[in-house]
């Protein structure tokens, strides 16, 4: 049980600040005292600008050599010419129409290594379940880790929950403003940091995702891998610079989010649109022909494939599960039993060791591949069918820490999506290839 309560009657951090009938991201749309045509007027200018600034830098031997170019007028038309696109393109998405602290640092953790259309509904969800820091730091991480089931990387809902409540008991549940504050908080990195000061309180913090990466590895045509010590350096230079340098009527967390929507929209991995880019004048890989060789990326290592047996053991409307321990891989989260083994038969006396009775007739149904970051799982199901619940050990072995019989189809815990492709193996019909009992 969690030791913090809820204190009556707070207010929602920074809700006064939210724009709830449109994209603040827009807002520059609806102010009468510049027209769209004007707008337009002045990107193309800006784009203008900097073509300019290009083909100076391109200029035949035999011409007069062109006046050095002021690099800091530079970034000011780049973080002018984004904020001005991003006013007119940017995605109306739920995260875009508030100035909450707490709902930004939750979109953001939830977009971590997500993508976004899979995201929505989640963090809809989850705010209209937890509101507030309050409300999140005084749940219990098993309803947390319910709520989160399916979207992935658990470990960011308990380190969320985690931070929730050192949020509560040391900042009053108030999301701090100082870059240092959030970076002390449990799983705030520079990026999280960054995009919480920028777009909650427009504070000219830098940020560096994957699509910032890119854009800015092509802007500034930076040939280092930018996995390396030497490319993340520049990278995060480069972002400082650009955001600190850019005019004042600039807000720092609109640009930031531009930079974003610019990554996941126009500067693709594969076949970015140019043609639609607007500092694609002020763009080294676009000057030089190299947008498709940018960013340098090192190939990644080939991921081991680890072979496990899975024991769906049902009782009526019950199926066993058990939970794992905090920490590991699924930490926290329910699953059937599971062992690391090639086949059935091999996993016997593992199997029985966390919670299967030695005497459960399984028998092979199906075979299902989970990917992970760093492991591929190829997992063989067998399920069988006992005539009522036994008792279980006194001490499970590792992973697991729990074990009990559970109706899947009203689950109220956190069950990873591997759990859920392996229930959904073992409920296939049975067409006569499985194998004997073992």
């Amino acid at each position: 049980m969690s030791t913090t309560s809820r204190p009556p009657a707070r207010k929602r951090v920074g809700a006064d600040q939210q724009q709830p009938a449109r994209s603040r991201a827009s807002a520059d749309q609806q102010q009468p005292a510049r027209s769209r045509a004007s707008a337009r007027e002045d990107d193309q200018e800006r784009q203008r600008s900097l073509r300019r600034r290009a083909s100076s830098r391109e200029q035949g031997a035999g011409a007069p050599p062109p006046a050095a170019p002021d690099p800091g007028e530079r970034d000011r038309e780049i973080a002018a010419a984004l904020e001005a696109w991003f006013g007119r393109v940017a995605r109306d998405l739920p995260w875009r129409r508030t100035r909450d602290p707490y709902a930004i640092w939750l979109s953001e953790v939830m977009l971590q290594q997500t993508r976004v259309e899979t995201v929505i509904p989640y963090y809809e969800r989850f705010l209209a379940r937890y509101p507030t820091v309050f409300a999140l730091a005084s749940a219990e991480i098993d309803d947390v880790l319910s709520l989160w089931s399916g979207l992935g990387y658990y470990r960011r809902a308990r380190v969320l929950h985690l931070a929730a409540r050192e949020v509560t008991a040391r900042h009053d549940g108030a999301l701090p403003r100082d870059v240092s504050a959030l970076l002390a908080l449990p799983g705030v990195g520079a990026y999280t940091a960054g995009a919480i000061a920028s777009i909650a309180y427009d504070q000219p913090v830098p940020l560096v995702d994957g699509n910032v990466a890119r854009v800015l590895s092509r802007i500034e045509g930076i040939d280092d891998d930018i996995r390396s010590a030497s490319g993340t350096r520049k990278l995060w230079s480069t972002a400082e610079r650009l955001v600190r340098g850019a005019p004042s009527s600039v807000h720092p967390g609109r640009f930031n989010q531009a930079l974003m929507e610019l990554g996941a929209t126009v500067c693709t991995p594969r076949n970015p649109r140019c043609d639609a880019c607007p500092v694609d004048g002020a763009c080294v890989a676009r000057a030089t022909g190299r947008q498709t060789d940018l960013p340098v990326i090192a190939p990644k290592r080939d991921v081991p494939a680890v072979a496990m047996v899975a024991a769906v053991v049902r009782s009526g409307d019950r199926v066993l599960f058990v939970r794992r321990a905090e920490g590991g891989l699924f930490g926290g989260l329910w699953e059937p039993p599971m062992v690391e083994a090639r086949a059935l038969a091999d996993a016997r006396a593992l199997l029985e060791l966390v919670g299967v009775a030695r005497d459960a007739p399984l028998r092979e149904i199906g075979r299902v591949r989970h990917i992970l970051t760093h492991r591929r799982l190829d997992v063989t199901v067998a399920r069988a069918e006992v005539a009522a619940p036994w008792r279980f050990r006194a001490k499970l072995a590792s992973p697991y820490e729990k074990a009990a019989w559970l109706d899947p189809g009203a689950l109220d815990i956190g069950v990873s999506k591997l759990a859920r492709k392996v229930l959904s193996a073992a409920s296939a019909p049975d067409v006569g290839t499985a194998r004997r009992p073992r």
